[in-house]
This record gives structure tokens, sequence and C-alpha cells, in this order.
């Protein structure tokens, strides 16, 4: 019996929301390993907001998918058929799943928790009794940045979408406050939650609510720009910040970070946060979906987010 790849290509650049026709989803006959070849089943992919900006032409951190190209993916496999005798048929990057269970090398000891750990550690800088305030708090990379403040010694205020997601993050992963952008004031709920200013900001999300951290600076803020999903599907032009005096005002910085400027150090950065897991400091939550399949429907809810908080006033 033949075996089939089954695979998601881009068909054309998507304008805003993508559309299920920006992917062709077809099945194709595995051909014969060649030398030097393996063949990995994947058995989890991560589906991250990012991959969004990876689908734009222009100049980005990594070069665009192409037409016609598969969908990039971070995914977790096993090598079921190897003719490199580099790699035996098991693992190609081995992983131990008596450590932690599979989908969490995907999550928190994968790319978003290791975007997480670099992006506030060494550009925000956080010193115990800060105020670290994270966007996308209740999202992969927010949820670990919280907890990670939390650890050093941080006060945290998460901003995340609606009450169940607030309450997620004060209940389960021990944030101090919460501000729901759905149903508050963004600017006026953080000069409430931080009266003395914000010392990290770690934005997921950019846009207002950018713009409602910067008029709440502490001085000498720093400001960790991971993301900017409020724009990812805009079809105008982004939407910067317009107070960005503020950082002049406050004597801030505001630094920009990708995560695999960090590659060499990951390993380093796994073995610190697994035990921050054994001890029950730092908690993990994945969603899994099966069926390749549901693709499309998947990322397009990874990438829908309201575009503005309640009231930027």
């Amino acid at each position: 019996m033949t075996e089939l790849n089954h695979r998601f290509t881009l068909a054309a650049r998507p304008v805003g929301m993508p559309k299920r026709s920006d992917w062709n989803y077809a099945a194709e006959p595995i051909p014969d390993l060649a030398d030097g070849e393996l063949l990995i089943k994947n058995l989890y992919l991560s589906l991250d907001p990012a991959m969004r900006g990876w689908m734009n032409e222009g100049k980005s951190y990594v070069p665009a998918i192409k037409i016609g190209e598969v969908m990039r993916a971070l995914a977790l496999g096993r090598v079921v058929k190897s003719k490199n005798p580099a790699f035996a048929v098991g693992n190609l990057t081995k992983v131990d799943p008596k450590l932690a269970p599979l989908p969490v090398y995907l999550g928190t000891l994968g790319m978003p928790g290791m975007t997480a750990y670099f992006g506030l550690l060494d550009v925000g800088k956080p010193k115990e009794g800060d105020t670290v305030v994270v966007s996308g708090a209740a999202g992969a990379v927010g949820m670990v940045v919280g907890q990670i403040a939390k650890i050093k010694g941080c006060r945290v205020v998460g901003i995340a979408g609606g009450q169940d997601k607030c309450q997620y993050i004060l209940r389960d992963l021990g944030f101090d406050s919460a501000i729901d952008y759905k149903n508050e004031d963004v600017r006026k709920s953080l000069h409430t939650h931080c009266p003395d200013g914000i010392n990290v900001y770690f934005d997921n999300v950019g846009g207002d609510i950018l713009e409602a951290a910067l008029a709440n600076l502490s001085r000498g803020a720093r400001i960790v720009i991971c993301g900017a999903i409020s724009q990812y599907c805009s079809t105008g032009p982004v939407k910067g910040p317009s107070n960005y005096l503020s950082l002049l005002v406050n004597r801030a910085s505001m630094t920009g970070m990708v995560v695999f400027d960090y590659a060499d150090r990951y390993a380093v950065a796994g073995r610190e946060m697994a035990g921050w897991m054994a001890a029950g400091k730092l908690k993990t939550r994945e969603h899994i979906v099966e069926g390749l399949e549901r693709l499309f429907r998947i990322l397009c809810c990874s990438f829908s987010r309201a575009r503005t908080p309640a009231s930027s006033s």
C-alpha cells in the first residue's frame, strides 16, 4: 500500500484575514528515501500567530513562504525510516516524554516558552519588586511571561480578552491583577493597577494597547516588542505608537526580540523551566485539535482578536 503525505501549500498571499482559498490541501505519494534522507511522522504541529506574518511577502526575520510551498510550522515527530547514519529510527531532536508530555515541547518548552524566557529575562531585565505588564496574557507566550515574572519576585498585571481568560490568569497562574481589554478602558485600568507606573511591558499585541502602556511607564521602563497580533490581519498601514516621546520623558527603552537569536541557549532555558515545572512554579496548558485538515479553521482562530480595547480615551 502506497504511503501518502498530506500537506497544505500556500496558494495565494492572504489579504486581511486568510481565506480557505489561500491554501491548497492535497495528498501525494511518499517517495523512496535516498541516501542521507530520513522520513519523519509528524505527531504534533504548533499553530502560532507568527505564521500569519510568514505568509506575507517582504523583509522579515525569516524568509516568506513562497507560493506553492508547504505551510511552515514547528512540529514534533518521530523518525520512522532512515537512510542517514546520524539518525536512527526514533527521534530527530530527542526530547524526554518522562520530563513533560510531548505537546509541552511545542509550548512552554518550545518556541512560545523560549520567547517568554529570553524576551522577559534578557530584554525586559525584571528586578524583584518590579511591576510587569503583559498583553495577550492568557496566550502561549504571555502565560509563561507572567509566571516567570512571579518566580523572579515581580508584581504581574495581565491584559486578556474576556472574564474567563482573566480568571484563568488570576486563579490558575497566580497573576496579581487582570485587565479585560474587551470590557475595560485599558489606559485607565493600567493607571489603577500600576499606580507607580510600569517597569516592564511585554507586548504581544501592538496597536491601542501598546499606546496605553506607553502612557503609563515608570522611569527607566523596558518595553519588549514580541508581537503585534492586533495588526497581523490589518489591510491598512500598521498602527504605530503616536506617543513614543513617552520613551524620552521616562528614559525608557523599547526593544524588539526574535527567539531564534537565542537558539544556542535553548537547552539551558529548557532545563531551568523544566525545573520550575517540576517544583510546581510553572504551569502549562495546551489546546489540542486532531486532524491536519482542520488547519485552516484553527489558524484563523489564532489570528482573530478584537482590534481595539474597550476604550482608548
